[in-house]
């Protein structure tokens, strides 16, 4: 998702990733899966099969953590804040993590072209040796919309087209 946010001086994106569900309601779907798992799992231990909960049970847990790192990959958020001369991008989860500061009049926007047609171009900000990376969470429509608004500020594109893949399904 890209949100423009109020910026005295100049302009501020924030990035974040599509949510489907809160963490709540994450939790209200796996519990539904642990009800729903737990009444097939003791359903089978009454009819004499009772190594079924042991299997059931580890089902859960997997599920759980495949949930948990789900959403929290899904809490990564980038602050692109463009002043009068500078350019700061802010990675993190719940704070800052890493921070970049780039001067604004010498740094590129750089697009590399998707290889297939459903997948995101990937976005970079370059100064020099820096190659920074920019939304690579975002879907291809949040993708279009953030190149779009960052031409509206002044930045140029430099489209870069992807490599011929050479291999068995040439």
């Amino acid at each position: 998702m890209v949100e423009q946010l109020d910026h005295p001086g100049g302009a501020r994106l924030l990035l974040t990733p599509n949510r489907s569900l809160s963490w709540k309601g994450n939790v209200r779907i796996w519990m539904g899966l642990a009800v729903i798992s737990l009444i097939i799992g003791i359903g089978w231990a009454l009819a004499g099969a009772w190594i079924i909960l042991p299997f059931a049970g580890l089902e859960l847990i997997a599920v759980a953590a495949g949930i948990y790192i789900t959403s929290r990959d899904c809490q990564r958020k980038e602050v692109l804040t463009m002043a009068d001369d500078t350019i700061l991008l802010e990675k993190g989860r719940k704070q800052k993590s890493v921070q970049w500061t780039l001067p604004r009049p010498y740094t590129r926007l750089q697009m590399n072209a998707p290889v297939h047609p459903f997948a995101p171009a990937k976005l970079f900000l370059s100064h020099r040796d820096d190659h920074v990376s920019l939304g690579g969470f975002l879907n291809v429509e949040d993708t279009e919309r953030l190149i779009k608004t960052l031409e509206a500020l002044g930045f140029t594109v430099e489209r870069k087209q992807p490599d011929p893949e050479i291999g068995l399904w040439f």
